[in-house]
Order: C-alpha cells, then sequence, then structure tokens
C-alpha cells in the first residue's frame, strides 16, 4: 500500500511533508491529546501542520491566479509554467544563501528573473504566432529544457538541489502575497489591457482589425503570469528551505493548469479557490489512506462532467456579489424574524 501510495503522490497538489511537517510532528508530541494545541479537522494535525498546509496553499493561489490571467483571458495554454516558478525560487534562494541579500529583495529579483525569461521565450513564440497546441508544446519544451539547466549548473548544485535556504516565508506573508497579486490582477483585468486581452481571447482576427496589438497583449500577459510564478517559486523556495530541479517538472505545470481550468478559464476567483481546495482536500483526506487519491480523482472528474465551465465559469466574487446576496437572503426572511 505504501508503495503504491509514493508512486501515485504526484496526482495530489504537492503539499511537502518536510521540515515544518516533522516540526509539528515534535511540537505534537510535546503535547498533551487533546488540548486546543490539536485539530480534528486535519486528523489532529498540530496547528503548525495546518499553518503549513495553508501557506502552501496561499503559494498555490499565487501560482494559479498569474496563470489565470495569460490562459484565461488570452486563450492560450502554458505547460511549463514550473519552469517560471523554478527560475524564481533558485534566483531568490541564490541570493540570500550565497549573497545574503535581504528576504524582500531576493523575492523581487526573482519575480525580474522570471519575467525576464518569459520575454526572451515568449518573444519568438508568440511572434510567430503559435496557437493551440503548438504553443503548449513549445512551454513543455521550455520547462522541460530549464529543468535540464538547473541539474546540469554548478551554483544550483545540480540535482541534489539547494539545501539550508532561510525559512523565511510564513503564513501571514503568504496570505499578504496572495492578496496583492489578486488586487493586481483585477485591477489589470479591469483596466484597457483587460477589454483588449478579452477581445484576443473572444476573436484574434477581429481584434487585431480594431487596432489592438495582439503581441503586446500577450507579452504582457505571459510576463505578468511568469512574475507571479516567479514570486510563488521565491515563497516557496524560502518555505521547504530546499529545493531541487525535480520539484518543477511538467507534473507541477499540469497540476496548476487543472486548478485553472477546473476553477474556470474565464476567472480569478475560480482558479483561486480550486487551488485552494486542490492543495487542502489531499490533507482532510488523509485519514482515508490510499482511497484518498480515487476520491481526489473523482472530484476532478465530477468538476469537469458537470461544471466543464469550472467552479465560476466567466463569473468572479466581489464585494457586490456578497452584498448582493446578503439583500437577497433579507428580502426572503420573514418579517420578525432574526
Amino acid at each position: 500500500m505504501s508503495s503504491v501510495s509514493r508512486r501515485w503522490s504526484w496526482f495530489c497538489w504537492p503539499c511537502p511533508t518536510g521540515s515544518w511537517a516533522s516540526t509539528s510532528r515534535r511540537k505534537s508530541s510535546r503535547t498533551t491529546p487533546g488540548r486546543s494545541e490539536r485539530s480534528r479537522l486535519f486528523g489532529g494535525r498540530s496547528r503548525l501542520y495546518i499553518q503549513g498546509v495553508l501557506t502552501v496553499a496561499m503559494i498555490n493561489i499565487i501560482s494559479a491566479t498569474g496563470l489565470a490571467v495569460f490562459t484565461g483571458f488570452t486563450g492560450l495554454f502554458s505547460l511549463g509554467h514550473a519552469a517560471f516558478m523554478a527560475v524564481g525560487a533558485y534566483t531568490s534562494a541564490i541570493l540570500t544563501y550565497f549573497l545574503g541579500v535581504p528576504y524582500v529583495l531576493a523575492l523581487v529579483a526573482g519575480v525580474l528573473a522570471s519575467s525576464v525569461v518569459a520575454a526572451l521565450v515568449g518573444y519568438p513564440t508568440l511572434r510567430t504566432r503559435l496557437r493551440g497546441d503548438y504553443f503548449a508544446i513549445a512551454t513543455i519544451g521550455m520547462g522541460e529544457a530549464t529543468r535540464v539547466i538547473l541539474e546540469n549548473l554548478k551554483i544550483t548544485q545540480g540535482a541534489r538541489g539547494l539545501p539550508g535556504i532561510s525559512q523565511y516565508t510564513t503564513l501571514p506573508v503568504a496570505a499578504v502575497a496572495a492578496a496583492i497579486v489578486l488586487a493586481l490582477a483585477r485591477n489589470m483585468l479591469a483596466s484597457v489591457y483587460g477589454r483588449n486581452a478579452v477581445a484576443v481571447r473572444e476573436d484574434a482576427v477581429a481584434a487585431e482589425m480594431s487596432g489592438i496589438h495582439l503581441l503586446r497583449t500577450r507579452m504582457i500577459s505571459l510576463v505578468f503570469s511568469a512574475g507571479c510564478a516567479g514570486l510563488a517559486g521565491g515563497l516557496y523556495a524560502h518555505y521547504l528551505a530546499f529545493i531541487q530541479p525535480v520539484m518543477f517538472t511538467m507534473v507541477q505545470s499540469t497540476q496548476i493548469t487543472a486548478a485553472v481550468v477546473c476553477g474556470g478559464t474565464g476567472s480569478l476567483t475560480g482558479p483561486a479557490l480550486a487551488a485552494f481546495v486542490f492543495t487542502v482536500a489531499p490533507e482532510l483526506l488523509r485519514a482515508a489512506h490510499m482511497w484518498r487519491l480515487v476520491i481526489y480523482g473523482l472530484m476532478l472528474v465530477l468538476i469537469m462532467v458537470f461544471r466543464p465551465q469550472g467552479l465560476m465559469g466567466y463569473r468572479d466574487l466581489s464585494w457586490s456579489t456578497f452584498s448582493t446576496l446578503a439583500a437577497r437572503i433579507r428580502r426572503r426572511t420573514p418579517h420578525g424574524k432574526r
């Protein structure tokens, strides 16, 4: 059973059981069962363990939101997005580990490095107007090339990985970063660029005839998306305290894409919600052991069958949505009852 579980563990969104999990086990072993430090929701795991799961969920929300801006609003699929995470992770980790650069500046450098790589890769591919499957295949090649380069560079210590990274990423830091990315993406898509991106997604030929610059619109989307992935990678590296190229393969890219598709390609809150669910659900189902993989897979199948447009489709949650819902509830509530 354990060998099968290890073999198919990639099917669930990676929620690492590294240093923070071992720390939580040591901490929980010193506490008395039944105290508030333990939670029944996650099978009696310690509070530190729950914080770890939520931190990874926030990081996954950042990567899914970035890809949603590119895929959902330009109509192009990227299956090599983990490469941008790898660039951001290694850039920020090398700066803090070898050069002692401050954490925030290292994260910014990781974002810039990922954006530059995206511009260098995206310009020739988007300029030739690769579409659909052809662009997706090109991103797969880019992702594999990035992994091979990282495995053969001396500064990254090759396939052995880079251990001993300072653990600066916490749940509040990841949550604030996710909120900032969501706010930036929302404002970006509410601008003139957002309307141009939607027009390109719906009909690229008509959008170009209307005066919209296709290459510029798609490049802005790709660079922003890669920057979000680089930020997620930097947070990830400084949370796990260890990274290696095998952590950023096509499997990781596919999981990010699955969150965007299941959440709704025309939405921002949909992919964010799907990324959160896909991270937390496997942890909630750990008590089911091997069956958790079956339940997780069925959940994905049911979403695609009954909600092919995704959880949110082309809708987004906002404060007006909640206020409208609250007003409807008040209207349906009989007078005199609270």
